[in-house]
């Protein structure tokens, strides 16, 4: 079975390409998510994404990733960044490596925008690489993380 990484985008990520694209850009979340997908395939690594704007969902599929075998996960949390507790939990509850992804450099922005609630248990934290963070965290989930092999 092959190793397997969920990638999950919360609140406002689904506006990608069209939100402030002076910051975020002009690439879509279908865009990021097809590139995600293809590079996947090409990593030997089955990818599932998942976006939602709402704390209890992301909680509720962290929590699933980890009933399904889960291998990594790579997180863009937006907005709960700087205020979910409860999705750090979720984190540490299932005990399945994350990688911790911005679109934007977070601390070159706004002060509240400093402090993540996951940078210090990530396994790696990526900002301000625009979209090309995605291909980044993917590739080092799929290549660098202790990744177990399934039988």
């Amino acid at each position: 079975m092959p190793r397997s990484i969920l990638l999950i985008n919360g609140p406002n990520l689904n506006l990608l390409g069209t939100r402030e694209p002076d910051i975020y850009g002009s690439a879509t979340l279908a865009d990021v998510e097809a590139a995600a997908q293809q590079q996947a395939s090409t990593l030997s690594v089955t990818l599932e994404a998942f976006q939602s704007n709402h704390e209890g969902a992301i909680i509720d599929r962290i929590q699933a990733a980890a009933r399904n075998g889960v291998d990594a996960i790579v997180i863009n949390p937006g907005g709960f960044t700087h205020t979910s507790v409860a999705i750090r939990d979720a984190l540490l509850g299932v005990g399945i490596p994350f990688v911790e992804l911005h679109v934007s450099n977070v601390h070159a922005r706004e002060p509240f925008r400093h402090h993540s609630y996951f940078t210090d248990k990530a396994i790696a934290m990526i900002c301000g690489l625009g979209v090309y963070g995605y291909t980044a965290a993917i590739e080092f989930a799929a290549k660098h993380m202790k990744i177990k092999e399934k039988l």
